[in-house]
């Protein structure tokens, strides 16, 4: 598999319900595989790749990993985002074939840079996924415009968690996010909490909550 990755899978044969969990920038594939007992009571598949994209970090010669180039808080590099999703894309459908996932309860969440990619990939491909998450994220424009079918993303839950006090990423683009999704009426949760860029034990709790009553207790039909 052409990406580095990590995966926490839970007893049992399966298939399993499955999270594909996309990190933030400078982080690794190791970074968001600490929440895999904690969601549903650690009953879900996790796989944690890596981004394509070595970064440095400080003067100190450690590395870290992005999935695009930052631009600073402008607009994405649309080309770089591309190669990323797609490179994901092809992850993902290796991944399917040769770990026990239940294709029809994947869910993709993402982690700050990694819920760009979450926002991509839910909404350009939103028959393919059981639910998105988007934490300490935004949504840029531009990836609304590419997306072919937005009205079929109307059946997809999305719960998108944010900091009030986030340093990195502004709380106010993650509301403008959400009130960009509305008027498309799509299924949107919005919690804000009081933390920093970061994910808390409360809004991991409720995460979990979410995603217990939104993909694990659901029957899913999906073809």
């Amino acid at each position: 598999m052409h990406l580095i990755h990590a995966l926490f899978e839970p007893p049992g044969d399966g298939p399993h319900p499955t999270i594909l969990a996309l990190h933030g920038r400078g982080a690794n594939a190791l970074d968001l595989l600490g929440l895999a007992p904690y969601l549903c009571g650690g009953g879900c598949l996790v796989l944690c790749p890596q981004g394509p994209l070595q970064i440095p970090l400080g003067p100190s010669g450690q590395v870290g990993y992005a999935w695009f180039p930052s631009t600073g808080g402008g607009p994405p590099d649309m080309t770089a985002v591309q190669a990323a999703y797609e490179a994901v894309q092809t992850f993902l459908d290796a991944a399917l074939a040769r770990y026990p996932c239940d294709p029809h309860k994947l869910m993709v969440l993402g982690f700050s840079q990694g819920g760009v990619m979450a926002y991509n990939l839910g909404l350009y491909q939103p028959e393919r996924f059981a639910a998105l998450v988007a934490l300490s994220t935004w949504l840029p424009s531009q990836l609304l415009d590419r997306a072919p079918n937005l009205s079929a993303a109307q059946q997809l839950p999305i719960m998108v968690q944010h900091g009030s006090r986030d340093e990195l990423i502004e709380v106010g683009r993650a509301r403008q996010s959400v009130e960009t999704l509305r008027p498309l009426r799509l299924a949107v949760t919005y919690r804000e909490y009081e933390m920093g860029h970061e994910i808390s034990g409360r809004s991991l709790m409720d995460l979990s909550a979410w995603l217990e009553e939104k993909v694990l207790s659901s029957v899913i039909t999906k073809g």
